[in-house]
């Protein structure tokens, strides 16, 4: 066997212990994957104490992650600290500097500086992997950049965060709304005490920066992304959906347009019988459409030890092989700048939910208001009549129609003296 690669781990949490566990199990098995023995020598973390179930006496142990990145020992460094900034990007930038190889699992360094370091990795000639920093065990990067490399990419989408996924289920499974489901996903661990990140939209509005670039060829936009997420969705808004033929889903969507990159993270209502539509719980889901082979969708866990750490692996094994593919698919040097479409330009049917006054004139007027935007009203749901005084539901679908005039719309109906609470709107999207 050729000689040893030699690994420096930065990160001991929960996909850090993963990594290690996993590179113990299968020393053999990677081993003669690579052709060549793959072993840890060196790892750092914030607490040297701690226990983690692991036997680490025979590893050299940093302090200073960044020393550790700058060591001449280690060819590899695995950065699985996160963070956009700080420590983990300072790492990373050390190893590349010293010409090592690195592997990262931290979606939001990849999605704010994801162009300029790829940059930096093939000036110092030598790989930037980051198939761990989206969905997890899915293998939907190397799905893209390798297995797709053949097609144009029409379209990519997918549930991209668990915890959203799961919280969302939860609520059409048992009738519960959102918090009281969100409570119980953090008692279960799929949810962070500050889960803001998740349910908001911006942690799978990172990974769908990164499959952007990777679809479409372009450097790494997540300014570009219009994120919204979940905190907004009722048990109500859920029923409806089930009763109108839908279910109700965190999506990422990017497309390629005339008006530029189409990049967004929103909830959707996608009809029943469409394949993401019965991606439950915890998992995640991304379709790619590709010109020659179709709508191919790719299912699995997106978190989590085991999965992460299958896709860390995966990566070093790439690297102990001597492949060395572009984070992009392409150079960083030729990625292009593209646009961004603006969310006001988008084009689809929407869902609509108002709690009105029930009394005479209300729907004239708010149907008033949709064809004065040249809105053409699908269907309409009405409840029975309500106590004197008391809101009650009025659900209406659209045919497709802009942004641009729905918002507008929108803004008329909620200042109407009838509608008593904010307007609740959710996309919908023909998958």
């Amino acid at each position: 066997m050729s000689e040893t690669l030699k690994i420096g781990v930065a990160g001991l949490g929960t996909v850090g212990v993963g990594t290690l566990q996993l590179i113990e199990k299968h020393y053999e098995l990677i081993a003669q994957r690579c052709g060549r023995p793959v072993l840890v020598t060196a790892v750092s973390a914030r607490d040297r104490r701690k226990d983690r179930g692991l036997d680490l006496s025979a590893v050299r142990w940093f302090e200073d992650a960044t020393a550790m990145a700058a060591d001449p020992d280690i060819d590899v460094v695995i950065e699985l600290i996160g963070g956009a900034d700080g420590p983990a990007k300072e790492i990373v930038e050390a190893a590349l500097s010293n010409g090592k190889h690195v592997i990262t699992a931290n979606k939001a360094m990849i999605a704010h500086h994801g162009t300029e370091l790829a940059q930096r990795a093939e000036q110092a000639g030598v790989a930037l992997a980051c198939e761990a920093a989206v969905c997890g065990g899915i293998p939907i990067i190397k799905t893209l950049r390798e297995g797709l490399a053949g097609n144009a990419i029409n379209g990519i989408y997918g549930i991209l965060n668990g915890t959203s996924n799961f919280i969302l289920s939860s609520m059409r499974d048992t009738g519960r709304e959102f918090g009281e489901v969100l409570a119980e996903a953090q008692k279960l661990g799929y949810a962070e005490a500050d889960p803001g990140f998740d349910i908001d939209g911006v942690d799978a509005a990172h990974k769908l920066a990164i499959l952007t670039a990777l679809a479409y060829n372009c450097e790494v936009d997540f300014d570009g992304v219009h994120v919204e997420g979940i905190r907004d969705v009722t048990s109500l808004d859920i029923a409806f959906a089930d009763e109108l033929g839908y279910r109700i889903k965190l999506l990422g969507i990017a497309r390629l347009t005339n008006g530029g990159v189409e990049q967004r993270v929103h909830p959707c209502m996608v009809r029943k019988d469409a394949p993401i539509a019965n991606v439950e719980g915890v998992y995640n889901a991304v379709v790619a459409d590709g010109d020659f082979v179709g709508s191919l969708l790719t299912e699995g866990e997106g978190a989590g030890a085991g999965p992460t750490a299958s896709a860390v692996v995966a990566d070093l094994i790439d690297i102990a092989r001597g492949v060395r593919l572009p984070t992009f698919a392409v150079p960083a040097s030729v990625l292009d700048r593209r646009p961004s479409r603006a969310m006001a330009e988008h084009w689809g049917g929407y869902y609509l939910r108002l709690m009105c006054v029930d009394q005479s004139g209300v729907i004239a007027d708010i149907t008033a208001v949709l064809r004065d935007e040249d809105i053409s009203v699908e269907s309409m749901v009405q409840r029975g009549r309500g106590p004197a005084g008391e809101a009650v539901p009025i659900v209406i679908t659209t045919h497709e129609t802009t942004e641009a005039g729905m918002t507008r719309a929108l803004d008329r109906i909620a200042a109407l003296d009838t509608v008593l609470e904010s307007p609740r709107l959710i996309r919908i999207e023909p998958l």
